[in-house]
C-alpha cells in the first residue's frame, strides 16, 4: 500500500516540476532540468561538533532520506535520478538503506562525494540546469550558472503546491499524529503523578521511542505560569508535585512529515475559573475545526477564534462589557496574541502560508495579528493546524492597566489566574472535498 501511494506521490511531483519548469520558460527563463539538494552538514562556530541536520524540504518531498548532500536530478521525460552520496568514512556510520517502496521510483547513482555528480550530468543540460538548495557554492562548482541558483519563479511555484498533500503525504501525517498521541498520553499521566517538566518531557520521548533530535521541533513542556510563554524552551527539574497546569506542545516525524499537537491538562486542585476556561477552549477548538471546508478563508477562522474567546472571557467574568466592545478595542488579542494555526507538512510551519498563487502574490495577515502564518483560501487536500489559545501574560496585560480599555478586564481574577499560565489546544486537520478530517482526534 505504501509503495503504491509513494509511486502516485512521485507521479504528482513529476507533473508539478514539469509545470514549474514550463512556467519558468514562459516567464523568460531557460531551465530544462533541476538539481535538488538536501544541504550540507554544518558545525557550531569555532567547534568541530556538527549541528543536528535537517534536510531542505523540497528534497524530502522527493525521498525520505534526511542526510546531508543528497541530490535528486529532475528532467522532463526522464526517470528522476537520486545521486546518493555515501562518504567513505570510519568515524561515522554513513550507510543509507534503500527500501524498495521508495527506491524503485529512482535511478540511483551512488557516489562518495558531491563533486562526482558533474561527470554524470548530461553535457548539453548543464547550461540549462537549475539548483534548489541552501549551498549554492556546490552548484557553482558543478557548473550551474548564477541565474540557475534557486530560481524564484520555480521555488514560488513549488512552495505554493506544497500546501496540497498527496494520499502518501496524508498517510505519513496520520501516522505522525497517532504516534505523537502515545507520547501525549504518557506525558499527561506523568504530570498527574507529580512529574516535573524534565520528567514529563522524558516520558514523552520514551513513550514515542524518540531521540530528542528526531522530534520535528523542540517539545514545549510548560507547567503553571510558564504556560504563558508561547515557545517556552526549558525543562525545569525542580519538584512539581504542587503544579496544577500542564501545557505540552509536541509532535512526531514520519518519513519527514511532522505532526504538531498541543494539549492542556489540569489537576482537580486548579482554580475553578481556569478549569471552566479550559472546558470552554476545548469546545471552541472543536467549533473552529468544524468551520473548515473548501472556500473558507483561513483568516476568517482566526477572527472566529478571537470572537468566541472574547465571549468566553465575558461568560467567565474574566472580562466585562459587550462582545463588540471587547473586539473593537482588541482585548481578546491580549489573551491570544498568536495566529490560530499554520500549514503543516514537511516543515512544522510549512512554506507558502501567505502565498496566494504560483506567481508568489502575498496576502499579509491582519495588522492586529501579524503572526498569523496562513492567509490562504482553503482547498481540498490542504493540511494545517487549528490551535486557539488563551493566556495570562503579564507582559501584555499589565501595561493595559493604565489604558482606557482597562475597564474591560477583571483584574482581581486575572491576578489569581496568572499562576495558571495559559491554555492551548491544537489539532492537525485535512480539508476534504466537502469538509474536514481531523487527523488528531481520530486516534484519541
Amino acid at each position: 500500500m505504501t509503495k503504491d501511494l509513494f509511486t502516485q506521490h512521485i507521479a504528482t511531483l513529476v507533473l508539478n516540476y514539469e509545470a514549474a519548469l514550463s512556467n519558468c520558460i514562459e516567464k523568460g527563463g531557460d531551465l530544462r532540468a533541476l538539481l535538488v539538494h538536501s544541504g550540507c552538514e554544518d558545525h557550531y562556530y569555532g567547534d568541530d561538533r556538527s549541528i543536528a541536520f535537517q534536510s531542505y524540504g523540497h528534497l524530502i518531498h522527493w525521498l525520505p532520506v534526511n542526510r546531508p548532500d543528497q541530490f535528486v536530478y529532475f528532467c522532463s521525460g526522464e526517470q528522476p535520478i537520486y545521486f546518493q552520496i555515501v562518504p567513505e568514512d570510519y568515524w561515522y556510520d554513513q550507510r543509507i538503506e534503500n527500501n524498495s517502496w521508495w527506491a524503485d521510483c529512482f535511478r540511483i547513482i551512488r557516489l562518495s562525494k558531491a563533486q562526482e555528480i558533474a561527470k554524470h550530468l548530461p553535457k548539453n543540460i548543464v547550461g540549462q540546469l537549475g539548483y534548489l538548495g541552501p549551498n549554492e557554492s556546490i552548484a557553482t562548482d558543478l557548473g550551474i550558472k548564477t541565474e540557475g541558483l534557486n530560481p524564484q519563479t520555480v521555488i514560488r511555484y513549488l512552495d505554493f503546491q506544497r500546501a496540497y498533500k498527496t494520499a502518501y503525504e496524508v498517510e505519513q501525517l496520520k501516522a505522525a499524529n497517532r504516534l505523537a498521541l502515545t507520547g501525549h498520553n504518557a506525558a499527561r499521566q506523568k504530570f498527574l503523578d507529580g512529574g516535573n517538566e524534565y520528567e514529563i518531557h522524558m516520558a514523552y520521548l520514551q513513550a514515542c521511542s524518540l531521540l530528542e533530535d528526531e522530534s520535528p521541533y523542540t517539545n514545549i513542556v510548560a507547567l503553571d505560569e510558564k504556560a504563558a510563554i508561547l515557545h517556552y524552551q526549558h525543562k525545569r527539574r525542580t519538584p512539581a508535585e504542587g503544579s496544577n497546569v500542564l501545557l505540552i506542545d509536541a509532535g512526531y516525524r514520519v518519513n519527514g512529515y511532522g505532526s504538531d499537537i498541543t494539549r492542556t491538562s489540569v489537576k482537580a486542585s486548579v482554580h475553578q475559573s481556569f478549569k471552566a476556561l479550559l472546558t470552554g477552549m476545548e469546545r471552541i477548538e472543536q467549533q473552529l475545526v468544524a468551520m473548515v471546508k473548501p472556500g473558507v478563508n483561513y483568516p476568517d477562522i482566526h477572527l472566529a477564534a478571537l470572537t468566541q474567546i472574547a465571549q468566553l472571557l465575558i461568560d467567565l467574568e474574566i472580562c466585562r462589557g459587550s462582545l463588540l466592545g471587547l473586539i473593537e478595542v482588541k482585548v481578546p488579542h491580549l489573551f491570544m496574541p498568536h495566529g490560530v494555526g499554520h500549514l503543516l507538512g514537511l516543515q512544522i510551519h510549512d512554506v507558502g502560508g501567505h502565498q496566494q498563487d504560483i506567481a508568489g502574490s502575498i496576502q499579509m495577515p491582519p495588522t492586529d495579528t501579524s503572526t498569523l502564518r496562513n492567509t490562504r483560501q482553503l482547498d481540498a487536500n490542504m493540511v494545517f493546524t487549528i490551535e486557539p489559545g488563551c493566556y495570562f501574560i503579564p507582559l501584555l496585560l499589565e501595561p493595559v492597566r493604565s489604558e482606557s480599555r482597562s475597564k474591560f478586564i477583571n483584574w482581581k481574577l486575572v491576578e489569581e489566574l496568572y499562576c495558571c499560565g495559559g491554555i492551548r489546544v491544537e489539532d492537525n486537520v485535512l480539508v476534504t472535498n466537502d469538509g474536514v478530517e481531523n487527523l488528531t482526534r481520530q486516534f484519541e
